[in-house]
């Protein structure tokens, strides 16, 4: 989950289907699924739009939680220690 995450944050602005996010997260399609429900049902991901057989979803910017995840990450990439244990 972490590998998916750390995918979707790097490229939140852009949406994906299921398994080009497997892909780029260097996991496998049947992993992914294994816990992709639980993203959806905690708003973490959303759904953006169909193209033909596939949904595409992209990493939900508006949910506290995710804007958190995303300080976070921004934070652990410019070594703010302090500002992550406060």
């Amino acid at each position: 989950m972490i590998k998916v995450l750390d995918f979707l944050i790097t490229f939140a602005s852009f949406d994906y289907p299921l398994t080009e996010i497997a892909k780029n997260s260097g996991i496998s399609y049947s992993t992914l699924q294994t816990f992709w429900h639980k993203l959806e049902n905690n708003n973490i991901v959303i759904k953006t739009r169909r193209v033909g057989k596939s949904n595409l979803f992209k990493l939900n910017t508006n949910n506290p939680a995710v804007k958190q995840l995303i300080k976070l990450d921004w934070n652990l990439i410019q070594g703010k220690e302090e500002e992550i244990i406060a």
